[in-house]
């Protein structure tokens, strides 16, 4: 266990602080940890600080999320190692300010048809950087509404298809993304793609530039791993893995360290790196 480089926290849709993060990853023996909140960089410079103070590597990054538009399907591109934020800047606060005027379209339809207001819901998203579906769904577990953040509700609201209140989320095209990331100084990995059946996004990406793929998910199902190892073996990718830690606000609890990526594979990634330098 060396490396986890998929985690979230309070600033975007996890449930803990970045603090609490390094310090859970610490406990539990990690070596190394990437913080990669939806769509912001603004605790990586926090993180990068105190992990120093506790001898853990902190690698910077960010989960960039990107539409397949040829496919109609979402496509998360991780971010890491970049140099440059301020060439990232206006991507990300465009994303955060889509996905804050639809989170906020999609609370005033829930505070009109439960038993909540808006400031039930907004307690739970401060120090985030944008207003989440799961803030949403706190709010109304405290007004007894739901017992799980994921459920029967949830699906019955937030739906992409049928959700009562769903409200869609304009995002960039992936296929832009890439040169953005390495115009930052930054290395693009695709992160679960089997998540969103993207084996085919995968294969055009590698000959875009990309630099690697996630491998180790905990919503990979059997035989995505090795799919994807064998196909980051034969394309030169770098293969990386992680927990996609959101603390409570997970769809299933896995401990920061659960899924992970090798020292031999974070050694790679900054190799790959010092060669685009």
């Amino acid at each position: 266990m060396f490396a986890d480089l998929h985690c979230h926290t309070q600033l975007s849709d996890g449930s803990v602080a970045v603090q609490d993060l390094i310090d859970m990853a610490c406990k539990r023996g990690l070596k190394a940890i990437a913080v990669t909140d939806h769509d912001t960089i603004a605790g990586v410079s926090q993180a990068v600080s105190y992990g120093k103070e506790k001898e853990i590597l902190v690698i910077p990054g960010v989960e960039i999320s990107t539409l397949d538009h040829q496919r109609g399907r979402k496509a998360h591109i991780l971010c890491y190692l970049f140099d440059r934020p301020e060439v990232l800047e206006d991507l990300l606060k465009t994303t955060v300010e889509n996905r804050t005027r639809a989170g906020e379209e999609m609370m005033k339809k829930i505070v009109a048809s439960y038993p909540i207001t808006e400031k039930m819901v907004l307690k739970w998203a401060k120090g985030s950087t944008s207003l989440y579906k799961q803030h949403m769904m706190h709010a109304l577990m405290d007004a007894g509404c739901a017992n799980s953040i994921y459920g029967d509700l949830f699906r019955e609201l937030f739906d992409s298809k049928k959700g009562k209140v769903y409200a869609e989320v304009e995002y960039p095209e992936v296929r832009e993304i890439i040169q953005t990331i390495h115009e930052a100084g930054g290395l693009a990995v695709l992160a679960h793609p089997a998540e969103y059946d993207s084996y085919d996004l995968l294969e055009e990406l590698a000959g875009m530039g990309l630099d690697g793929v996630e491998v180790s998910h905990p919503r990979n199902r059997p035989g995505d791993q090795e799919r994807l190892s064998e196909f980051a073996r034969t394309h030169g990718l770098v293969m990386t893995g992680g927990t996609d830690f959101h603390g409570m606000y997970s769809s299933k609890f896995h401990p920061v360290g659960t899924f992970t990526t090798s020292q031999e594979q974070v050694e790679a990634l900054f190799y790959k790196k010092q060669k685009r330098n």
